[in-house]
Order: C-alpha cells, then sequence, then structure tokens
C-alpha cells in the first residue's frame, strides 16, 4: 500500500515493530531462556541461535487513511442522504470492465462518472454510459480475466481511460494480470487483491473459515480420494452415507459439483474429480438461497435473500447450475431468512479478519427434512445476484448495496449507523418483489445467429410472435411498470453462433419466475419461449468451423 503521508509511514513503522515484540513474546519459552552458571572452566563462547524463521500473520483490517490538501480532513458523510448526494457529485471516474454491464446494470443512474467498458455490444451503441471498443479480430477467451485482460491491453480503452483521468476500476473477475493492466493505464482497482480473493474462493477455505465463524456446512469430510472406494472410505470416517456431493475447490457449482451415489456415476466424473482437493458431502433434501453483503470499516450491512433457479433445462444444459434468482418477501421461511442474515454478518466479521473488505455473496441450504440452515459457497466479488440486490436496495429508499462497497475504495469518511439499516433491510415490507433469469443455450445444435432480439423492454403479447413484442427503449429495468413487462439484456448477437451452452441473454422482470413447489411459473415459460422464438439461425456447413471452444460456461453466478 501507498504510504500518503510521513506521519502514515511512522505509523505502519510502529505497528511493525510492536508485532514483532508480540512475536518474539510468543515465541520465547523456558527452555529459550539462557541460564547464567559459575564456573572455574575457561568460558566458551557461544554462537548466537539463529533467528527462527518469522510466522505470517493475519493482516488486521483497518479503514484506509486519508491525506487531504491543507492537512484538515473534510467533515465524514453522515448518513444515506449525504452519501446519495456525495455520489450524485462524485468526480473519480469509476469503470466497470467485463464482459457485458449485465451485473452492475443501472449504478450509473446513482453514481456520477460510473462508466462500463465492455467486450459485447448489448445495446447497438445507444447506452450514453457504455464503450465497447472495435474488435478487429476478435479472439476466443477461456475466463472472464481473459476478457478484461484483452480490454485493458486495447488502445481504444487504454486511450479513453487516460483521456478521463484515471480513476478505479471494478471487476467480475480479475487476476494479477488485470492489476498490472490496470496500473499501467492509471487505474486503481476498488477490490482486495486478487490473490487474497482467489485463496478466499476456494470451496475448501470457505468451509475451514465458516465453520471458525460458527457457520456451518453440511456434513462432510475434507480429503482426496483416487477410487470409488476411496471415496467411500473417506465418508464413512465422517459417517455421511454413500449418496455423496462432492467439489472440488473452485469453478461453477454446475461443472464442479459432483451427485456420486453410486460406482457409474464415479466412473461419469472421474477424470475430474482425481487429483484435486475435495469436499465430500451428505447429500440433502435442501432449497438453495443466496444472499450479498458488504463488509465495510463500520460492520457488515446485509441485503435481501433470494431464492435460486438451479438446473432448469429450460434455461442451461447444466445440472445443478444456477441460472436465475426470485426476491420476494417469503423466501423460505422467517426462522431460515434470520439465520441467514445472521450467518452472513458473522461470516462478514471473520472475512475481515483475513483482510477482505467489499462487496461478497454466500449461497445457503435449507435442509427440507431437519428445519437446519447450511453455509453452501463463498463468493467474495459481485455476483449475478447482484442485480437483485440492487435493485432491490432502491425499493428499501435507501440507496444500491453496491454504493456502500464504493465508499470502502474512495477517499471519503463516511458514518452509517450498520445496525439500524440491517434492521430495516431485515423487515419482509421492505422488499420488493423481482425476478430474473439467465438463459443458455440449450440445445445440441450449432448454428450461426442472423437476427437477435435487441435490448429494452418487452411485453407478454398473446398476438405477437412467440407471445412477446418490443415495448420500448430502455438501458435497463427501472421502468418496468407490471409482470407482464420485463427487461431483456441481449448476449448473443446477429453474426455470432449458437452452441451448447452459450449464453443467449437475461431477462428481468416483477414478481416471481419459480413456483413454492420449485417448477418455473408458465409466466416464466411464457417468457423463455418467447425469447427464444426471437432469434433466426441458419445451419453452418460441414467444413465451416465456428470460433468456439467446447462449450465451458464462465464461473459460477458471472456473466
Amino acid at each position: 500500500m501507498k504510504a500518503r503521508t510521513l506521519a502514515l509511514l511512522g505509523i505502519v513503522l510502529a505497528l511493525i515493530g510492536a508485532a514483532a515484540a508480540r512475536l518474539q513474546r510468543r515465541r520465547t519459552t523456558a527452555t529459550d531462556v539462557p541460564v547464567a552458571t559459575e564456573t572455574a572452566v575457561a568460558p566458551v563462547v557461544v554462537e548466537p541461535a539463529p533467528e527462527p524463521e518469522p510466522v505470517p500473520e493475519r493482516p488486521v483490517y483497518a479503514p484506509p487513511v486519508r491525506a487531504f490538501a491543507g492537512g484538515a480532513a473534510p467533515a465524514p458523510l453522515r448518513g444515506i442522504s449525504e452519501i446519495r448526494r456525495f455520489f450524485r457529485t462524485n468526480r473519480t471516474p469509476i469503470w466497470f470492465v467485463s464482459a457485458t454491464p449485465f451485473n452492475l446494470l443501472g449504478i450509473d443512474r446513482w453514481v456520477r462518472n460510473f462508466s462500463y467498458l465492455n467486450y459485447y455490444d448489448s445495446f447497438d451503441g445507444s447506452h450514453p454510459n457504455v464503450f465497447v471498443p472495435e474488435h478487429v479480430a476478435p479472439p476466443t477467451f477461456d475466463s472472464i480475466e481473459e476478457i478484461c485482460n484483452y480490454l485493458l491491453g486495447h488502445k481504444e480503452v487504454i486511450d479513453r481511460v487516460k483521456a478521463s483521468g484515471g480513476g478505479k476500476a471494478v471487476f467480475l473477475m480479475f487476476d494479477g494480470e488485470t492489476e498490472r493492466l490496470a496500473r499501467e493505464a492509471g487505474l486503481e482497482v476498488a477490490f482486495p487483491p486478487a490473490e487474497l480473493r482467489n485463496r478466499l474462493d476456494s470451496k475448501i477455505v470457505t468451509t475451514q473459515l465458516g465453520d471458525e465463524a460458527g457457520v456451518p456446512s453440511v456434513p462432510n469430510i475434507l480429503g482426496h480420494a483416487a477410487t470409488y472406494e476411496e471415496l467411500l472410505a473417506l465418508a464413512n470416517t465422517r459417517g455421511i452415507g454413500t449418496d455423496l456431493v462432492v467439489q472440488t475447490p473452485y469453478g461453477d457449482s454446475g461443472q464442479t459439483t459432483f451427485f456420486v451415489a453410486s460406482v457409474d456415476d464415479w466412473d461419469e466424473n472421474e477424470g475430474k474429480i482425481v487429483g484435486q482437493e475435495l469436499k465430500v458431502m451428505k447429500r440433502i433434501n435442501c432449497r438453495e438461497a443466496a444472499i450479498e453483503g458488504v463488509i465495510t470499516r463500520h460492520g457488515t450491512l446485509v441485503g435481501p435473500l433470494m431464492t435460486e433457479l438451479t438446473g432448469f433445462p429450460e434455461l442451461t444444459p447444466y445440472g445443478g447450475g444456477w441460472c436465475g434468482n426470485d426476491v420476494f418477501a417469503g423466501a423460505l421461511s422467517e426462522e431460515h431468512r434470520l439465520q441467514a442474515r445472521a450467518f452472513t454478518q458473522q461470516m462478514g466479521d471473520r472475512l475481515r479478519e483475513e483482510g477482505y473488505r467489499g462487496y461478497f455473496e454466500l449461497d445457503f441450504l435449507a435442509d427440507m427434512d431437519t428445519g437446519e440452515m447450511w453455509l453452501g459457497e463463498l463468493n467474495p466479488r459481485v455476483t449475478g445476484a447482484s442485480s437483485m440486490t440492487n435493485v432491490t436496495a432502491v425499493a428499501y429508499g435507501d440507496m444500491p448495496l453496491f454504493l456502500f462497497h464504493l465508499l470502502e475504495f474512495l477517499d471519503v469518511d463516511y458514518e452509517v449507523d450498520v445496525a439500524e439499516l440491517n434492521a430495516g433491510w431485515a423487515q419482509p415490507s421492505a422488499i420488493d418483489e423481482w425476478a430474473q433469469f439467465i438463459l443458455k443455450d440449450t440445445a445440441d445444435v450449432v448454428e450461426l445467429i442472423t437476427e437477435a432480439p435487441r435490448s429494452g423492454i418487452w411485453k407478454l403479447d398473446p398476438e405477437a410472435h412467440g407471445g412477446i413484442s418490443f415495448a420500448r427503449e430502455a438501458t435497463d429495468w427501472h421502468t418496468i411498470a407490471s409482470e407482464d413487462e420485463a427487461f431483456y439484456l441481449r448476449i448473443a448477437q446477429a453474426g455470432g453462433y449458437r452452441y451448447p451452452g452459450a449464453d443467449i441473454g437475461i431477462l428481468v422482470t416483477r414478481g416471481r419466475l419459480q413456483t413454492d413447489d420449485h417448477e418455473l411459473t408458465d409466466r416464466a415459460r411464457t417468457w423463455i419461449n418467447g425469447i427464444k422464438r426471437q432469434f433466426l439461425t441458419v445451419p453452418i456447413g460441414k467444413d465451416e468451423a465456428p470460433p468456439v471452444r467446447e462449450p465451458e460456461p464462465f464461473s459460477f453466478k458471472m456473466l
């Protein structure tokens, strides 16, 4: 971290000295203390013992120290109204660099000088705050990190950022190369370091941190297995039976979670399991839910609990893969909602001890048989569920949760009553009903797209082709008037290809898309079929190879 003043440097050195002294006191034992004795023998010169290897300590969270011209710091922002005013007059350029603007779409309504640097042009140039550089020879990507690195290395992007004076950069996913490219472009990354995020992203580490925070996971055992017999033996040490759920440390839950109840299940997935540390869990009858929070200098803020759409074959070819969310006041039982909120605060406090601050998301599993609530996953980032969290925050009459994340990385001091905010947001009456689905191609074909539906507000229209029709232009979903309308964000576009697992688009609407029995509503099916029927495609020739790799989705809740 840069030292902003000599005084700050002195404080840091003093803290280091104090930490070293504490470390030395902990390491000193009775056997370490030399005993002075009298002896007639000539003195022996004893070589001093080598210094012990230093043991790295966990980083201690502290709010950033600011230096201000003239020496006097401005008064901190107090309360939501002053914070909202601060963002309406913000002068620091803030850039969301990602494949699409989806995750933080609409934040520019709240934050002046907030812009999107994207790879996909979902708005055909009509969104005033979205910039998509020209792709001379579109490359093929294996990850969102590669897309971000491509964008930050693009001359048009670099020129645009430098002309604006640099600023802050926020990402969905980034790595060390992204951090380097951002620095070269004059940008400061407004997230904790990629190395820390990557470590916390491990399902193994999440389980361990959850246990330490008092946030339990489904009964499980951590270890390795090279054969089905070894897997059963590992599970037997914990007494979790033979109907198992096996997870590897990183990746999409739909791609790195395996249901193994027989040797045939093992044989089908063996190549993806062997050679990695595993989390082996008892399979339970559960409902999945998600909740997002922000770790601030004043405590952990917790957003609304939302149920998840997972594994619907109409939406995704990946069994168990996330494909949307419902936000409504009755999501799970009141007991489960309160437990999830308490667990989120506990987990936030534990993550802060690791040096993490800012935005994060937790998945929970509500056991329908025992009533217990279990920790599923941690995503130390903005996610695909962030759109729902931030749109619901508007209904609270406050401001999007993501703005509290930005406050942690901007040169400003502020004061908020975290307990008061959380208490208000926990009230069912504060929750507005919203839903979204992420539509992937589920057909086993590869074809050229010749026509694709445009981004904007669509409406249910029984007389129109596919049962839906385009209503009006819009850059986000804030003007949706009723459950008969929805905002569609286009991802797949004319000139691209459809193939199994390809991201087609995202739909956001009011109301629910999933029943209490974990089935899609009739309205959801109408929207899904209607969007699909707006596409026109043609087969490709046998000798024409589309520029796509084997279908492999972007990481969990990404896009």
